[in-house]
């Protein structure tokens, strides 16, 4: 595949460039439900049954080898029997949804459904295989992960078709991070709402739900540590535990975000002492003073108790749009900032120098507490006597920023990047700014992983660099929609991003017999 991909971009195909290397024409046996090209068992002696075919899931499956068989649907009897008690909560669920009884570890019959953990890597700890033959189902993976997602495609196949079909799945996803991000600082939501988008994309095969919770407008989760900087309208800590037990029953790790030192008008509004003033004494928006060493001490207070709260393995650490940056002239404009800066690392330090290390510092917070941390691509800057720490990956979404950096700066030099490309997966209420509510037909028909900026393909040697992609929802105009317009906004858009997550290549069903799926799976 990437060698495909490389050819086709130095062809030159870029708006709608497949990473497959086509151009959009069709392909022999295309994967839109099912496999591109799926092999084809013997037919059974008794030749009584029509050759399968693959399950119809949105992300489709990716490979499938067809049978003569029924196939099986839940039927009186049933039951979910797990090889490993691993296993239980995934075979609980499956049994709920498809009504049939939870056996525990116990022995495989005809009717049942079989859940079982392989030896070995398999094609890596999402991937799972699901066998239908002799009246079962049985689906395997190296993690409890894998055998999950083979259960969302288990319960799709059964919702489509009322039956899954004979023969194997063999499936896994391109990307193993797979997103939606969602501003409850702007705008809040509730804990009901949020958990029924996790329930969402846990049947979409998506693995992660970013939370920036931390904003200009609002500070939206309960604080033990700093209880006045938080809003009136919050989650309780008891709210977000709910909703983090509801993510790990799917498998999705949610991403704690507080930005900083942008965007903390929220924090900042009790603190007005570590507001940043110019020389004139304005307020700049939102922004922190890093020169002061107590808001150091404030924001490393706060990642510290949101990191005992947030038990998963990521987590974002803003960095973008410090207003002093923006200044015609940020050491006339900021001179305390000026003096820090070469106060801390020397006579040619810069106020840009000053602002990464006090990222830098930051992570050396969140680092204690074994996270893997990201940062938004505005956040890192080109030059300087101070560098991003190296483990920093980036959130790769705009282009537009002063002294824009391509993706393929960061690639270059050995960054992994995440896609949150503001011209397909950026849902901005409101739309201002020159945004628009992406369409889940745009990003189905041209946007891949590769595509991190603009339109435009990076060369596919990076694709591996390329961690994944996530699709955000921010609220700047919080009353342009309500939550549930936006639940139905975002329905289309995150089926189609689940869909080029998991298998990037240009999909067979048409735009609008995707649509029909979607609506046949609920």
């Amino acid at each position: 595949m990437v060698s495909a991909l490389l050819a086709a971009a130095v062809a030159g195909i870029a708006f709608a460039l497949w990473p497959d290397g086509s151009d959009g024409a069709s392909h022999e046996q295309p994967s839109a439900t099912g496999p591109r090209a799926p092999t084809q068992s013997s037919p059974s002696p008794s030749g009584s049954y029509a050759l399968s075919q693959a399950p119809r899931t949105i992300p489709a499956v990716r490979d499938f080898t067809a049978a003569r068989g029924p196939g099986w649907k839940p039927g009186a009897g049933g039951r979910v029997v797990v090889g490993d008690a691993a296993l239980a909560d995934e075979g609980k669920l499956i049994a709920g949804e498809l009504k049939l009884a939870y056996a525990g570890e116990t022995a495989a019959r005809a009717g049942d459904v079989e859940l079982a953990l392989t030896s070995g890597a398999g094609d890596g700890p999402e991937s799972y295989t699901m066998t239908v033959k002799d009246g079962r189902v049985r689906i395997a993976g190296p993690t409890d992960k894998g055998v999950f997602y083979g259960t969302r495609t288990l319960k799709q196949a059964v919702r489509e078709a009322g039956q899954a079909p004979e023969g194997e799945v063999k499936d896994r996803p391109a990307k193993p991070q797979r997103g939606f991000m969602l501003d409850i600082a702007r705008k809040p939501y509730t804990a009901g709402w949020i958990e029924d988008r996790v329930r969402e994309l846990g049947d979409l095969k998506m693995n992660q739900l970013g939370l920036h919770f931390s904003d200009d407008q609002g500070f939206r989760i309960e604080s033990s540590s700093h209880p006045e900087v938080v809003s009136k309208d919050h989650l309780t800590k008891d709210q977000v535990r709910s909703i983090l037990a509801v993510a790990a029953s799917r498998h999705i790790d949610v991403v704690p975000e507080i930005d900083s030192p942008g965007h903390l008008g929220a924090v900042l509004a009790p603190h007005p002492d570590l507001q940043l003033r110019n020389t004139s004494g304005a307020v700049a928006k939102g922004a922190i003073d890093i020169s002061k060493p107590a808001s150091a001490t404030l924001i490393d207070e706060l990642l510290n108790e949101y990191a005992d709260l947030f038990p998963g393995p990521y987590w974002n650490l803003g960095g973008d749009e410090y207003q002093a940056l923006l200044a015609k002239d940020p050491a006339a404009a900021y001179p305390q900032l000026a003096t820090a800066a070469r106060q801390k690392y020397g006579a040619n330090a810069s106020v840009a120098d000053l602002t990464t290390g006090w990222l830098n510092d930051r992570a050396d917070t969140v680092r204690a507490h074994q996270r893997e941390m990201r940062a938004w691509n505005d956040g890192l800057f080109r030059g300087g006597t101070v560098q991003a720490a190296a483990d920093l990956d980036v959130a790769y979404w705009t282009g537009k920023e002063i002294g824009a950096r391509p993706p393929t700066e960061y690639l270059s030099a050995g960054r992994k990047l995440i896609n949150y490309n503001d011209e397909y997966l950026y849902y901005v209420l409101g739309q201002p700014n020159a945004f628009v509510y992406p369409t889940g037909q745009r990003i189905y028909e041209q946007w891949n992983p590769l595509v991190l900026r603009g339109t435009q393909p990076v060369p596919a040697r990076y694709d591996g660099q390329i961690l994944g992609g996530v699709f955000a929802v921010w609220g700047d105009f919080p009353n342009a929609q309500t939550q549930d317009q936006v639940a139905a906004g975002v329905r289309m858009p995150l089926r189609a991003t689940a869909q080029k997550l998991w298998d990037p290549a240009r999909p067979a069903l048409a735009w609008g017999d995707f649509v029909k799926l979607a609506d046949r799976l609920g």
